[in-house]
């Protein structure tokens, strides 16, 4: 009786050799965990590539002397609304600080505080909002409150504040070279304006330019309403015109304009003067007309510093 198996006994040494070369090429196949990967950038003086080093096992332990099971692991739960909205917000900030925003602060004499805020918001038109602010302070000591009330007629002094913005765009043409625009409200005593004014600058002789300039706007006030009396809003209108000439080497002006509005309803003329003495130092004079016939004279003296 003669017994086979299926192979037969021809293929059994082409099956041991299968098997064999399977053993030997699976480890070949296994990726180590932390195999070093070369790096694509070389040293400019070297031609071989550097590789990145495979973490030692005495490096030390980040997580050492930390319990696990007490993490609060809640602080992960957060949807995707919520974190854009973090991320949103931190953007902000960060245009922000960027944008430069300028506060500067002044001390009053009568014991307030002139603080302004302003900001840029378009480079392309020189585009600013801000706000100007007088803040007050809680007296403290019964001589404060006396001190605050004597410089302020027997009152306290009460925080007020207007918010504005400011823009200057380009002209049209020859007919003149800047156009400027200028908005302002004040809340607390119910006031706004809007204000716009075309600039045209030309050189005269050598270092002597001429500079005209003509302005408008308009300014609201509004009453608050008592009983019997309800209130009501009124607007008045106005206009000027100033034409400048300025000596560049001497480091002298000399301006002439007039102005009207609808509530003196005639022009009103002025003329001034500026001087340079020395470096941020002028002093300049002016003479004009008042609504009330009067002559209005004034000579001041300025220093100015910007850093």
């Amino acid at each position: 009786m003669e017994f086979t198996t299926g192979f037969g006994w021809t293929r059994l040494p082409l099956a041991a050799a299968f098997i064999l070369g399977s053993v030997l090429t699976a480890p070949a196949q296994i990726i180590p965990p932390f195999s070093p990967a070369p790096s694509t950038a070389a040293a400019p003086d070297d031609d071989e590539a550097e590789t990145a080093e495979a973490p030692s096992v005495n490096d030390p332990d980040i997580m050492k002397g930390i319990d696990v099971d007490k993490l609060d692991w809640g602080q992960l739960a957060i949807d995707a609304g919520t974190l854009n909205d973090i991320i949103a917000a931190k953007k902000r900030a960060q245009a922000a600080a960027n944008n430069g925003m300028n506060w500067s602060s002044n001390t009053n004499t009568n014991g307030s505080s002139a603080v302004t805020v302003k900001q840029s918001v378009f480079e392309f038109w020189d585009t600013r909002i801000g706000a100007d602010m007088t803040v007050t302070s809680e007296p403290r000591t019964m001589s404060e409150l006396l001190a605050q009330k004597a410089a302020n007629g027997g009152n306290l002094p009460q925080s007020s504040g207007s918010a504005w913005a400011a823009a200057t765009a380009p002209g049209a043409g020859v007919i003149w070279d800047k156009t400027a625009v200028e908005a302002r409200v004040d809340p607390g005593s119910e006031q706004s304006k809007l204000g716009a004014s075309l600039t045209k600058s030309m050189p005269l002789t050598g270092d002597t330019s001429l500079t005209l300039q003509n302005g408008y706007s308009v300014n609201q006030q509004g009453t608050t309403a008592v009983p019997g009396v309800g209130g009501h809003i009124t607007r008045n209108y106005e206009t000027d015109q100033t034409a400048k000439v300025t000596i560049t080497d001497t480091g002298t002006s000399i301006s002439a304009g007039q102005s009207l509005s609808t509530t003196d309803d005639k022009w009103l003329r002025k003329v001034g003067a500026e001087q340079k003495l020395f470096d941020n130092v002028t002093v300049s004079g002016s003479v004009g007309e008042t609504s009330q016939g009067a002559i209005n004279k004034s000579v001041t003296a300025g220093f100015k510093k910007s850093w």
